[in-house]
């Protein structure tokens, strides 16, 4: 399974914003630059992030962005299934686009989907908080930029 770069940008995102205190404002311009990622990209991602309640924005001269909820409290598993459009990751999962003679006695598709299933498991089993543990560290990668 890969990840979308948008759920890639997502989790960095968060990230980011975990390390910093529940009350500082953070904006995607030094976001874009710690992270070399295009400003215009990340505009999408926090703009959606905001709208699915995960951030938290504040408009005006004052303004910037910052996590929503406590980073406990928000589960890794739950936002890839909202960042991720696709979880097809054969031809067969998906009805309409499923060309495959043998899809009706195919033993395949029923391992694969198991196999996401684990996978979205654990992804469930972890939160934000489980990956900035070493907030300090991640600090010091985030000033160095």
């Amino acid at each position: 399974m890969k990840l979308t770069s948008y759920t890639d940008y997502s989790l960095r995102v968060l990230i980011y914003l975990a390390t910093k205190n529940s009350n500082e404002l953070s904006n995607i311009k030094d976001i874009a630059e710690t992270y070399g990622i295009s400003k215009n990209h990340l505009m999408k991602v926090i703009y959606d992030l905001g709208k699915i309640g995960i951030i938290e924005t504040i408009r005006g001269r004052n303004g910037g962005i910052r996590l929503a909820h406590s980073p406990a409290d928000i589960n890794i598993g739950e936002l890839i299934r909202k960042t991720e459009d696709d979880f097809h990751i054969v031809e067969c999962f998906d009805e309409d686009k499923n060309s495959c003679i043998i899809s009706p006695v195919c033993g395949l598709k029923h391992v694969l989907q198991k196999a996401v299933s684990a996978y979205l498991d654990v992804l469930d089993g972890y939160t934000l908080e489980d990956l900035v543990k070493n907030q300090e560290s991640l600090l010091d990668y985030f000033k160095s930029t």
